[in-house]
């Protein structure tokens, strides 16, 4: 069934409730916590207005397609997708943390960079990787993992990881320390390009709010 409305594409967890004030200031609010339904489409208080819920590194895609007119992803997920045929309107400043290279205790990770050592690195954000290092003139070996990415160097697959952290806890819980700070990631909202004009009046007012929520909570003390 073709919907004909607008299709807001989020993922669970901490971007999802990150996002509900932003929907909020443009009159969107879910009829349902996808926490605890195990629905993927989603209802809203406006007819024209439906929430689809799918995996974070699958939100750029949806996008991209036209199956949803605009999404909430993370900057190191639209980094790994390529961000083609997305509109970037706005840097949401939700869901924020660092991408960071880390090591387990002891390792000599500034040691081995100096030497020119070929490192293994072990990391999900294979694009982030490889341009990180390739701008410091590193040679390394990547490993994709999907998860866990704090065993890797314990166990000897890898000598370091790429990873988001947010407090720094789980790397502390492992054994692992950070030694690099590669960049600040924040969630980005991103909108399909035909879409855009196509749907222009229904999606520009959901873009706008958005924004002045937005630059008002960046203006809270």
């Amino acid at each position: 069934m073709t919907h004909t409305g607008i299709t807001v594409a989020l993922s669970k967890g901490r971007i999802f409730e990150e996002t509900l004030p932003l929907l909020a200031a443009a009159g969107i609010a879910p009829s349902e916590n996808p926490e605890s339904s195990r629905k993927l489409i989603i209802g809203t208080n406006r007819d024209d207005v439906r929430l689809i819920i799918v995996r974070a590194s699958d939100v750029p895609t949806y996008v991209q397609y036209g199956a949803a007119d605009l999404g909430v992803a993370g900057k190191d997920v639209l980094n790994e997708h390529g961000g083609n045929g997305l509109y970037q309107p706005l840097d949401l400043r939700i869901a924020t943390c660092r991408m960071m290279v880390a090591v387990r205790e002891g390792y000599d990770y500034a040691g081995q960079v100096k030497q020119g050592a070929r490192i293994r690195v072990a990391t999900k954000y294979v694009n982030a990787a490889r341009e990180h290092f390739a701008a410091k003139g590193v040679h390394i070996n990547l490993i994709k993992l999907y998860g866990s990415m704090e065993l890797a160097p314990l166990v000897g697959l890898s000598d370091v990881i790429v990873d988001l952290v947010s407090t720094g806890g789980t790397l502390r819980a492992n054994g692992l320390v950070a030694v690099e700070h590669i960049g600040d990631i924040s969630s980005r909202l991103v909108v399909n390009q035909a879409a855009l004009k196509l749907k222009r009046e229904a999606i520009q007012p959901v873009v706008d709010a958005f924004a002045v929520a937005t630059r008002n909570e960046a203006l809270t003390p």
